[in-house]
């Protein structure tokens, strides 16, 4: 499969789930499968039919996660299972089976608490996996990095002849450059975070927020010594920041793809993930 071909595929999963946001694909009878992804600063939850094609979604920003540890437990319960119940309504069925993901290197620390979320909502888990290892789902590197930027992490999965090789989490992401805009425009966080998110403002903040997106860049390039990346790829919603990748692709050296909507393409994968089958 072509980096061209990559890239297309990955787009069109992200339009399905906008587009299924909007509104649902209802199929009388069918037994569906969802992703939770339990962001920093967003959950998603992703509904599949069995044949693996989005159907239904949802967001909401929420501030019940740090660095992808869960801070505020019962706020986390209460948003997924709002959302489960939302989609259930449109779809006029109960959803029953979900993958989750946590950042890698985190399963020991939080592994446990993603799981409580999820079942304390309704939901029976059928996957936990690793999110950039969930993101290359619909990605599909053979060859090279993904890049997963999250609200306080950064993910990085090295995948070599499709298998991953080396799996890491860094403390930076979304949060540094909340407060770097905090500070720069003299804003309260929240009001920082609101400004950062605008991609009106994208422009403007490039310039701003370049050291800190050069320190991301210096983490990739620490991680993949002594591995063969042909490509990153990024995904997470701090890599909606436009003009990101071609900051990453300079300091890196190596070509820097990002889909059209980067925020979506771990839950996504996570959904895909998602079978019939009760494991936890």
């Amino acid at each position: 499969m072509t980096q061209e071909r990559i890239h297309k595929t990955c787009d069109q999963y992200v339009e399905d789930f906008e587009n299924a946001e909007k509104q649902v694909i209802k199929k009388p009878n069918e037994v569906y499968l969802t992703g939770v992804d339990l962001g920093t600063a967003c959950i998603v939850l992703v509904v599949l039919d069995q044949e693996k094609n989005i159907v239904a979604g949802a967001h909401r920003y929420a501030d019940v996660i740090r660095d992808g540890m869960v801070v505020d437990y019962i706020g986390a319960i209460h948003i997924v299972r709002e959302l489960k119940e939302e989609l259930e309504a449109k779809l006029d069925t109960e959803l029953l089976y979900a993958a989750a993901a946590i950042p890698p290197g985190t399963d020991v620390l939080d592994g446990g608490a993603i799981k409580n979320v999820v079942q304390g909502a309704g939901f029976e888990l059928t996957a936990l996996l690793d999110e950039p290892t969930a993101a290359n789902t619909i990605v599909g590197l053979e060859n090279g990095a993904i890049v997963d930027i999250g609200g306080g992490t950064t993910g990085i999965s090295i995948l070599k002849d499709g298998k991953v090789v080396k799996v890491v989490d860094e403390a930076t992401g979304g949060t540094h450059f909340t407060l770097v805009v905090s500070g720069a425009y003299h804003l309260p966080f929240n009001e920082a975070d609101l400004f950062k998110r605008d991609q009106k403002n994208h422009r403007e903040l490039i310039a701003v927020l370049k050291p800190v997106v050069e320190k991301i860049a210096s983490i990739i390039n620490q991680n993949i010594v002594g591995h063969d990346v042909e490509v990153i790829y990024l995904v997470g919603g701090t890599s909606c920041l436009t003009g990101i990748e071609h900051i990453i692709e300079k300091a890196t050296k190596i070509r820097t793809i990002k889909p059209k909507n980067p925020m979506f393409v771990t839950p996504i994968g996570i959904a895909m993930n998602c079978t019939q089958e009760v494991i936890y």
